[in-house]
């Protein structure tokens, strides 16, 4: 009975949240649509659960733009107003709605990283498969891209081993309150190469 409420809970939270970003996320969509020629979706492929690999969907932030010899411009040079705001407020992680209409992610949980990182992780850190990755997490509130990649696999692991419905909406109400004051948001973060970085 406690497994069936709980599931309902999260039915609900989930099904609240994709409804209250729907229309911000068709209104992005079209913005994006206009502006970038109509490519919308940046897809790529990621880490999920019990570590299979899946495809994320992500506003695209970037313009296709190269240089004379045909290379691709700098990020910052590809990166519009309107990406760079989305990518602020991480409001480019919105269509990731998809991945939980999918069954592929969750509201809650470590973010899906990049699928060749696979190899590179130790019996601890791999342990963040263990659950569904999500749109927010703990790492996400405690600082995101700006700390260390061994720091933010333990707030991943620590998420796993603690997880609870109490926590997860602890997560959501401070991921809303971080969402248009974040510092941390547009941060590039260094590629992970090992239990070391």
């Amino acid at each position: 009975m406690k497994y069936i409420f709980k599931s309902f809970v999260y039915f609900l939270i989930h099904f609240i949240f994709i409804l209250f970003f729907f229309l911000p996320l068709l209104g992005i969509g079209i913005l994006l649509f206009f502006t970038n020629r109509g490519q919308v979706f940046f897809l790529q492929k990621r880490i999920g659960y019990q570590n299979r690999v899946f495809t994320i969907f992500k506003f695209k932030t970037m313009r296709d733009a190269w240089d004379d010899q045909g290379k691709p411009l700098p990020d910052e040079q590809r990166l519009s107003k309107l990406g760079y705001f989305l990518r602020k407020t991480s409001m480019d992680e919105l269509p990731q709605m998809l991945n939980i209409i999918r069954g592929e992610m969750n509201l809650v949980g470590p973010r899906p990283l990049f699928e060749e990182y696979l190899p590179l992780y130790d019996k601890r850190q791999i342990r963040r498969h263990e659950v569904r990755p999500g749109i927010t997490g703990w790492a996400q509130i405690k600082g995101r891209n700006a700390l260390p990649w061994a720091e933010r696999f333990e707030l991943d692991v620590w998420y796993v081993e603690n997880r609870s419905l109490q926590l997860d909406l602890k997560i959501i109400y401070l991921s809303f309150t971080k969402l248009f004051c974040s510092i941390d948001g547009d941060l590039p973060s260094d590629p992970f190469r090992g239990e070391s970085s």
